[in-house]
């Protein structure tokens, strides 16, 4: 899929490699919008959503297919995902496998917040995980479109975690397969103190936090979420790191100023759930990872779990 770009590599990859089956969006519809394109006109059972700025190891599509072949209610596969530029580093995007606690902040094994983990193979299990990475993991085409696909609304960042929270809403279930491996270009597409990243990534956190618990839970948490946007709002004003500042505020006013779309959202939700949200819950970390990570100083995700809640 091309996503409406303006180099000329629609002609390179024509002329390069006219056996790769290419389609073209008039505009850049974002990850999620040019995602669902490909979905749309790829024709197997099993999708695959592969970054464009990543490699990957010889021989890394067979095990993806292996674990959902071995388990009929695993929906979502990813590979292990390392830095493009350090090898021996969990990228950002994914690690080896994603998590998320209650407040829907999401990490990763490998990764917390901005402390990436050397890969020593301390993550080489086989796993049941809360969302495999967009940078590469695979779906079955089924469980894709029975969840309804991306949110096209999301754009870019957590659509992956937006759509498997459904999956989970289903009954489904996420898994990471390390002898699958994967580098990966971080924050290549937005630099990770841009605005817009920090826009998109507050406002679709708090957007699935909204959306995707049932009433009573989410009014209980949503308070508790704002009150850690606004200490992040000083936080930031401390660091006098603005982007990050107008990022949040941009989030909050779009969020107040959109009821209609959470309640939208909402009732779609509510049309596939079929596990309540204690079922949900019990595969999220119980505990604040903001907390642990900023008070209690953790700093890898092997502390994080053995520690009390």
């Amino acid at each position: 899929m091309d996503n409406g770009s303006t180099d000329d590599s629609v002609d390179w990859v024509a002329k390069n490699h006219p056996d790769v089956r290419l389609f073209k969006n008039a505009s850049n519809e974002g990850y999620a919008g040019g995602c669902n394109s490909g979905a749309q006109v790829a024709k197997g059972e099993l999708l695959v959503f592969l970054n464009n700025d990543t490699i990957q190891e010889e021989g890394w599509i067979e095990p993806l297919v292996e674990t959902l072949q071995s388990d009929t209610d695993v929906a979502v596969v990813q590979p292990k995902i390392l830095n493009y530029f350090e090898r021996d580093l969990f990228d950002y995007a994914g690690g080896s496998g994603g998590a998320m606690d209650l407040l829907c902040f999401p990490f990763a094994r490998g990764r917390l917040f901005l402390t990436q983990e050397k890969d020593m193979g301390q993550y080489d299990d086989e796993t049941d995980i809360f969302w495999a990475s967009g940078s590469a993991f695979m779906v079955r085409r089924s469980d894709f479109e029975a969840a309804d696909r991306f949110d096209e609304l999301f754009f870019a960042h957590q659509e992956e975690i937006d759509l498997q929270w459904r999956l989970h809403l289903m009954g489904r279930r996420s898994r990471v397969n390390p002898k699958s491996v994967v580098y990966h270009k971080n924050a290549v597409t937005l630099p990770a103190q841009s605005l817009k990243k920090q826009y998109l990534n507050h406002r679709n956190s708090m957007l699935m936090l909204l959306s995707n618990y049932s009433l009573p839970l989410m009014l209980y948490l949503f308070p508790i979420r704002l009150a850690l946007e606004i200490v992040a709002i000083f936080y930031s004003l401390a660091l006098v790191d603005f982007r990050h500042v107008f990022g949040i505020l941009q989030s909050l006013i779009w969020i107040l100023f959109h009821p209609h779309v959470i309640l939208k959202r909402r009732r779609r939700v509510k049309l596939i759930r079929q596990l309540k949200d204690r079922e949900v819950i019990s595969r999220m970390y119980k505990g604040s990872i903001v907390l642990q990570y900023y008070i209690f100083k953790k700093r890898n995700y092997r502390d994080l779990v053995s520690s009390p809640d």
